[in-house]
């Protein structure tokens, strides 16, 4: 008589669908955590510059100006949901720099810094920015430090450097001595629930000043600091550029 061996069947089907489900919950942890915590986002433009260059690689809080339900605020297509807050949403200060959808199409996200507030005045007079009729503090520095790996299709402009002063917030902008098709602007008086937010790379920055103010429930959350930075060789004579010097830097 022949003895048989007992044979045990494998478990593959228990373990996949464990498998699956362990990915499944990771992959939804992630994106709650990008959805309501942080979120990285990689510069595209130079409408930030000297504060943020082509290349940077940034974390966006996200509940900087409250607690987000995950998935509320998404934009795709035709579909733009605001953004539902666990209690409520806090205004931004005056020179945040903030990361929104773009009010011209909610899909796009721009990245700008918050130069008014609800309720404000803002005017310009020579490229000099008044918020509720008193002018933001600027004085030349040097260009030398900005101008070491400045973007090569900036280089060929007459630029200058400013340390700007707008309430408590203190940062660095950029602008062209031969431009002058901004000069001045008309005063405007800032709806409520609506920012004005404006580029450093002030001659080469498209923002408030063209296409106007920015829903507060646009906002996604506040830039807080570069954690990678690389530029890779492009079309307009850019060559590649490891920066590690920024890795780390707060963004102010």
């Amino acid at each position: 008589m022949e003895d048989f061996e007992e044979v045990v069947p494998e478990k593959k089907p228990a373990n996949l669908k464990k498998e699956v489900l362990l990915i499944v919950s990771i992959i939804f942890t992630v994106l709650v955590f990008r959805s309501s915590l942080y979120e990285p986002y990689r510069i595209p433009s130079g409408s930030m510059i000297p504060t943020l260059k082509i290349g940077d690689y940034i974390v966006v809080n996200k509940f900087a100006y409250g607690l987000k339900i995950p998935f509320s605020d998404m934009a795709f297509g035709d579909i733009n949901l605001d953004p539902s807050y666990v209690f409520k949403q806090d205004l931004p200060k005056r020179g945040d720099v903030i990361v929104f959808k773009f009010p011209k199409d909610p899909s796009i996200n721009y990245i700008k810094r918050v130069i008014g507030l609800p309720g404000d005045t803002i005017e310009i007079k020579d490229k000099v920015i008044y918020v509720n009729d008193v002018a933001t503090t600027t004085s030349a520095v040097s260009a030398k430090p900005f101008l070491k790996d400045m973007e090569a299709k900036f280089k060929k402009h007459k630029l200058k450097f400013f340390s700007v002063k707008n309430g408590d917030a203190k940062y660095f902008i950029q602008q062209d001595s031969d431009n002058y098709f901004l000069v001045n602007k008309d005063k405007i008086t800032i709806p409520k629930g609506e920012l004005f937010v404006m580029g450093d790379n002030r001659d080469f920055s498209y923002d408030s000043r063209f296409w106007g103010t920015v829903p507060l429930n646009y906002v996604k959350g506040r830039a807080e600091m570069i954690w990678f930075s690389i530029r890779f060789p492009s079309g307009d004579g850019e060559e590649f550029l490891f920066r590690p010097s920024r890795i780390g830097s707060s963004i102010f």
